[in-house]
């Protein structure tokens, strides 16, 4: 790997301290933040109803189904639903910025 040089250095920092790239960074962590924090509480509300709500996790639902099985099996399906809501996002919102910043950052470099 190549060390920068000092011209996309002083070019990544005018980047770096441009509107889009702060527009950027503040998208991303308004989507990961809070995405990380919910799914956090949601995971340990899942463990700590398995260590102290037994009677109320092993109530079954229907046959051999009861309710911890699906609060686990809704683990899986939040994690797939962040990740396809993390896809849109990026899509609509954070690669429209990258790109754009990408494109400004290889004009300026390759004059």
């Amino acid at each position: 790997m190549e060390p920068i040089s000092a011209e996309e250095h002083a070019a990544y920092q005018r980047i770096r301290a441009s509107d889009e790239f702060v527009e950027l960074r503040r998208s991303y962590r308004g989507f990961v933040i809070p995405m990380t924090v919910a799914f956090m509480a949601w995971y340990f509300l899942y463990v700590f109803m398995c260590m102290w709500a037994g009677d109320f996790m092993g109530q079954k639902v229907f046959g051999n189904i009861n309710v911890a099985l699906i609060f686990g099996l809704l683990q899986f399906v939040s994690t797939f639903a962040i990740a396809l809501l993390y896809s849109r996002h990026s899509d609509d919102v954070l690669d429209p910025l990258s790109d754009k910043l990408k494109h400004e950052f290889d004009t300026e470099f390759n004059k």
